[in-house]
């Protein structure tokens, strides 16, 4: 027998292997997840979790994914957190210091508690990259945000309600679009596809069995 550990899922107690993750705790213990997580057909980032563990008030954040339970774990989970999303046509978005003014004033209530950066599970400097969005820097703030999987926990910890991951996916499209030198191999390779270039060998591909193309991306050339 594994060792076993006792958690407690949505308030309800479960004996579990000890070397799992809390994903595969929750299936494990029969949650079945068919939406929203990016392992599971959706995105990453939505297996966003909070715990504590028994006689330890501290309130920890992270991802079920990559986080593995511990005896006595208390768990909840936060599938979805309601990111303020503004509306912006990025052909008419310009990178300059007052876009963010404009569409997330609220950037500049930041009263420097860092709680967005504690919380992180990805571990970013996610105060840095706002104070980088606040005076402008696009390409720092993109830089420091870049594995930002858009779980939205440092959201839900901020006290000046700022959507932290919702700026830093502005900052970088600015930076993307109007900032970032150009690949020329890129755009070759995207006018190859349009032209049918690779159709016959995408074909052969997808007629292989799973293993098989397993093994030929796993052994794929690299670019360097």
């Amino acid at each position: 027998m594994k060792d076993m550990v006792n958690v407690f899922l949505m308030g309800k107690k479960y004996e579990v292997p000890a070397d799992l993750t809390i994903m595969t705790a929750m299936e494990y213990a029969g949650y079945k997840l068919i939406r929203g997580c990016g392992c599971r057909n959706g995105f990453c980032g939505a297996c966003a979790t909070i715990y504590r563990i028994k006689g330890d008030n501290t309130l920890k954040t992270c991802l079920a994914c990559q986080t593995q339970v511990a005896d006595g774990m208390y768990v909840a989970m936060l599938p979805f957190f309601p990111l303020d999303k503004r509306t912006y046509d990025i052909e008419n978005t310009k990178p300059e210091q007052q876009i963010m003014m404009q569409l997330y004033p609220e950037i500049y209530s930041c009263i420097g508690c860092n709680a967005c950066t504690k919380a992180c599970p990805q571990e970013l400097k996610v105060m840095q990259y706002i104070a980088y969005a606040q005076r402008g820097d696009f390409e720092k703030c993109a830089e420091l945000s870049f594995d930002c999987v858009m779980c939205g926990i440092c959201a839900s910890r901020c006290p000046a309600e700022i959507s932290h991951p919702q700026v830093a996916l502005l900052a970088r499209r600015l930076y993307g679009k109007y900032i970032a030198p150009k690949s020329q191999h890129v755009s070759d390779r995207v006018e190859e596809i349009a032209e049918g270039k690779f159709k016959e060998i995408i074909e052969n591909l997808m007629q292989k069995p799973i293993e098989e193309i397993k093994e030929l991306y796993n052994n794929r050339d690299i670019e360097q």
